[in-house]
C-alpha cells in the first residue's frame, strides 16, 4: 500500500488527491510503501498468523497456524481456485480484529472452458471470536456462468509453541486420523499430557469430495456460478482442550463481527480522548490503543496483557507491567488488572526448576502441553531480575492516577513480600544491588529486559557471566523504593516509611559512585559478579533517568552520550553503541531500536528539562512510525542510521503488534505535556510542557486523575508550549510546576 504524506503531516491514501495538491499547490510529499509481511488477528486467547496470501502454507517454518493456549490447532489452511492459488490483489488486518484478502484468479480451464485470469473475485473475511470465523466470497465478473472447483485444505500438528519456535521433543502424544461427517471435520490429538485436544471445523456447505492423507485433508466444493452472480460460504474453526459439547450450529459471522465492533468502540470510550491538529499522530494514537485493546485477554485467574504476537501470548511479569505504566494516561483499568493478576501469581517458595522464590514476582506463564508435562518451567517461571520492583512502582503510579487506596490495602501482603524479596533474595551479598543468577536448568541465563544470552557482554565481547546487577534495575528498585516509602506512609506505618526512604537514600549514594564512569561520563551497563563495571556503552543508562537516582552534574552527561550519533540513529537510540565490539543492527539486543526502550528515555530526558533531546527522540519513533504497516510501532526494528530519505529497516521476527510498543506512544505524549498525577492530594501537576515541532496542538478530554475528570490543550506557539483547562469535573487543582 503507498501512502503520500505531507509535511504537516496528513496522509492520502490515494495517489489522485496527493498528485493534485503537489501540481496545483507545489507542496512535497513523502511517498511511503507500507507492506505487511504477515497478517496477525487475535481475540482473547486465540491468535491468527498468516501469510499476506491470508494462507497457512503446509510445512511452513515462520510458524504460521492457528493457536490457543500454547497450541497450535492448524499448522495448514489453504485455498485453491481452479486447482490453482488464487493471486492476492490486497491484504490487510487494520481493525486488528477482521483480517480482509482481496484475490482474483490465475488462468483456469474447465471442461475446455478457459475463464480468463481477473474475471473472478475471491474475498476472504476472517475474525476471531471464540474460534475463528471464515466467509468466502467469489463474484463472476464474466458475461457467461462459470464452473470450476474450489480447494480448501487444512493440517493440524498441535505443535506446543516452544516446538514451533524450535525446542526439540524426544517424543510426542498420538495424533488421531481425521475424521469427516455431516460438513464437521475433526483433527484429534491426545497429548503426553494427557489432555484431549481436537480442531474442529464446520462448514456451511457441503463439499463434493474430501481427501484424506498425510499431508492433512483436502475439501472440493463444485461452483457453478452465473454471469455477475456470486457464490458465498462460511466455514468456523473450534479449537476443544478437554471434554466438549456438540455443537448443533455453526456460530453466525455478522453476529461476531458486530459484537468484536462494538466492543472495539465501548474500549475507545472508556479511554481518554486525544485529539491533536496532526492527523498521523492521530493515528498513531489510535493504533497504540486498539493494539492495546487486541493484547488484553481473559484468563481463568482473570484479566492481563500479554506480550506480543506471535511468539509472547502469554503474561508476562515484566511487559504487562511497563505497558501498564505507560497507558495509565489513557485508561487505570489495565493497571488494576494487571496489578491483581500480578499479586495472584507472585512467588510463594523456593524452586530451583522454576526460579521462583518468596515474593518474587512472575517472569512468564504458559499452558501447552510442554508446561503441563513440565518439560518446561513457565507454570509460571520466574527468571525475571525486575519484575518485581516494576510491579511495585506500577502499584505506585496507578495510586498517582487513581487514589485508588482500597487496592493498596488489599494487596498490602503482596508489597510486603515483593519488598522482602528485594532485601532477602534480590540482594543476596548485602551490598544494595540486587543480582540475578539462574538456576532452572531452562531458565534464561540473562534476566533483565535484554535477555538474550549475548546481551551483556564486556567492551571486549566477551559474554559476562552471573551473577550480575544491572545498571537500570538498581534504579527501579531505588524508584520502588522511594515510592512504597510514601505508600507505607499513607497507610500508617511511618517507621517502615522511614526505613524505606533511608535504604534507597544509601542506594543512590552507592549507586553514584559504583556505577558511573568517570572518563566515559556516563554509567556502565552492570557489575559483574566481582563487582567490576562491565564498560559497554548501551541503552540501559538511560532507562536510569525517569527514577531520579543519579544526580544532576551526571545526568547531563549521560544525556550528551545518549545522544551521540554511536547510539542516536535518527530514528531512535540504539541498544548497543556502533563503536561496542558487539554491535550488530539486526541483533535482537545488541543494536536495534526498540520503541519501549526510547519511551522510557523519554520520560527520563523530560524529567531533567532537556527538551532538545525529548524532541530528537520523540520525533525519530514518530518518522519511523509513518513506515511501519498501520502506524503501528513494532515491538523493534533494526538499528542502521537513518540517511536521507531512508527507511527504518524492519526486523524479521519482530512481534507485531507488540503491548510495551503499543503503550510507547502515551508515555512519550505524557512526557511531552509533563503530567504528573497526585490523585491521593486532587492535583495535576503540569510541569514545563513541550510539545515537538511537528505536533501543535494536543487536547485530552476526559482525562481522570481519581475521582475528578478534565478537559486539557496544549498549543505550542513560537517555540514555546502553554496550557489552558477547558473543562472539570470534580475536586482537583491544576498547579504548574518549573
Amino acid at each position: 500500500m503507498t501512502r503520500f504524506v505531507s509535511p504537516e503531516g496528513r496522509v492520502f491514501e490515494e495517489e489522485t488527491e496527493a498528485t493534485n495538491r503537489i501540481l496545483n499547490e507545489g507542496i512535497p510529499f513523502i511517498i511511503v510503501d507500507v507492506r505487511e509481511k504477515v497478517l496477525t488477528t487475535k481475540e482473547g486467547d486465540y491468535f491468527l498468523l498468516t501469510n499476506t496470501e491470508g494462507d497457512i502454507p503446509w510445512r511452513n517454518t515462520r510458524g504460521f497456524g492457528f493457536y490457543y493456549q500454547d497450541t497450535r490447532f492448524l499448522n495448514c489452511m489453504e485455498l485453491l481456485i481452479g486447482g490453482k492459488p488464487p493471486v492476492c490483489l490486497s491484504s490487510t488486518v487494520e481493525l486488528n480484529y477482521l483480517e480482509h484478502i482481496e484475490c482474483s484468479n490465475p488462468d483456469i480451464e474447465n471442461n475446455g472452458i478457459k475463464i480468463p485470469q481477473e474475471t473472478l473475485n475471491i474475498r476472504q473475511l476472517r475474525l476471531i471470536k471464540d474460534g475463528l470465523h471464515n466467509k468466502i466470497r467469489v463474484k463472476n465478473y464474466n458475461c457467461f456462468p462459470v464452473n470450476l472447483t474450489l480447494q480448501l485444505k487444512f493440517n493440524s500438528d498441535f505443535a506446543d509453541i516452544f516446538e514451533v519456535r524450535g525446542l526439540k521433543r524426544k517424543s510426542r502424544g498420538k495424533l488421531l486420523c481425521p475424521q469427516f461427517d455431516n460438513r464437521a471435520l475433526v483433527f484429534a490429538y491426545m497429548g503426553k499430557d494427557e489432555v484431549f485436544r481436537q480442531t474442529k471445523l464446520y462448514f456451511s456447505f457441503e463439499p463434493n469430495s474430501v481427501d484424506i492423507n498425510l499431508r492433512g485433508v483436502t475439501l472440493a466444493f463444485d461452483l457453478s456460478i452465473e454471469p455477475f452472480s456470486k457464490f458465498s460460504f462460511n466455514f468456523y474453526v473450534e479449537p476443544v482442550v478437554g471434554e466438549s459439547k456438540k455443537r448443533k450450529s455453526m456460530p453466525s459471522f455478522s453476529l461476531a463481527l458486530n459484537g468484536l465492533k462494538k466492543s472495539y468502540e465501548n474500549h475507545d470510550k472508556k479511554c481518554l480522548r486525544i485529539d491533536t491538529n496532526n492527523s498521523i499522530f492521530d493515528r498513531l494514537i489510535a493504533r497504540g490503543k486498539n493494539d492495546i485493546r487486541a493484547l488484553v485477554t481473559e484468563m481463568p485467574e482473570g484479566r492481563i496483557i500479554v506480550g506480543g504476537i506471535p511468539w509472547f501470548v502469554a503474561p508476562f511479569g515484566r511487559d504487562s507491567a511497563i505497558v501498564s505504566i505507560q497507558s495509565l494516561l489513557l485508561c487505570s483499568n489495565l493497571a488494576k488488572d494487571t496489578i491483581k493478576f500480578l499479586a495472584k501469581f507472585q512467588g510463594k517458595k523456593e524452586d530451583t526448576w522454576r526460579d521462583e522464590e518468596p515474593g518474587k514476582i512472575l517472569h512468564e506463564l504458559r499452558r501447552g502441553e510442554l508446561a503441563n508435562l513440565g518439560e518446561i518451567p513457565h507454570t509460571p517461571y520466574f527468571g525475571s531480575i525486575d519484575s518485581t520492583p516494576l510491579f511495585l512502582i506500577l502499584v505506585s503510579e496507578y495510586l498517582k492516577w487513581t487514589g485508588d487506596i482500597s487496592l493498596i490495602k488489599e494487596i498490602k501482603n503482596n508489597l510486603d513480600g515483593a519488598i522482602d524479596w528485594i532485601k532477602n533474595y534480590g540482594d543476596k551479598d548485602g551490598d544494595l544491588f540486587i543480582e540475578y543468577e539462574r538456576k532452572a536448568e531452562r531458565g534464561l541465563v540473562n534476566q533483565g529486559w535484554k535477555d538474550s544470552f549475548d546481551s551483556v557482554c564486556y567492551s571486549d565481547g566477551k559474554l559476562v557471566k552471573p551473577p550480575i546487577a544491572l545498571v537500570e534495575v538498581q534504579a527501579y528498585v531505588y524508584y520502588a523504593l522511594k515510592r512504597m516509602s510514601q505508600i507505607y506512609n499513607v497507610l500508617g506505618d511511618f517507621k517502615k516509611g522511614v526505613a524505606l526512604e533511608s535504604w534507597a537514600m544509601a542506594l543512590k549514594k552507592k549507586f553514584n559512585e559504583d556505577f558511573w564512569m568517570e572518563k566515559e561520563g556516563f554509567l556502565a551497563m552492570a557489575l559483574d559478579s566481582n563487582k567490576k563495571q562491565v564498560k559497554t556503552i548501551t541503552s540501559n543508562p538511560g532507562q536510569v533517568l525517569w527514577t531520579g537516582i543519579l544526580d544532576e552534574d551526571k545526568a547531563q552527561r549521560v544525556v550528551e552520550r545518549l545522544m551521540q550519533p554511536d547510539m542516536f540513529s535518527g530514528w531512535g537510540i540504539r541498544t548497543v553503541s556502533k563503536t561496542a565490539k558487539t554491535y550488530n543492527p539486526m541483533s535482537y539486543h545488541n543494536g536495534t531500536i526498540w520503541p519501549h526502550d526510547n519511551a522510557l528515555i523519554v520520560r527520563g530526558l523530560k524529567r531533567y528539562g532537556v527538551n532538545w533531546a525529548s524532541e530528537k527522540v520523540a520525533t525519530g519513533l514518530y518518522g519511523s512510525a509513518i513506515h511501519h504497516a498501520y502506524m503501528r510501532l513494532p515491538e523493534l526494528f533494526c538499528g542502521f542510521t537513518r540517511k536521507g530519505e531512508g527507511w527504518p529497516v524492519d526486523y524479521p521476527v519482530a512481534c507485531n503488534p507488540q503491548a510495551w510498543s503499543a503503550g510507547s506512544v502515551f508515555m512519550v505524549l505524557q512526557s511531552l505535556l509533563g503530567i504528573s498525577p497526585d490523585a491521593p492530594n486532587n492535583v495535576l501537576y503540569v510541569n514545563r510542557p513541550f510539545l515537538p515541532t511537528w505536533l501543535k496542538d494536543v487536547k485530552l478530554k476526559g482525562l481522570k486523575v481519581g475521582k475528578a475528570t478534565l478537559d486539557i490543550s496544549f498549543r505550542r506557539e513560537n517555540g514555546v508550549t502553554s496550557f489552558m483547562v477547558l473543562k472539570k469535573k470534580g475536586e482537583i487543582k491544576i498547579i504548574m510546576e518549573e
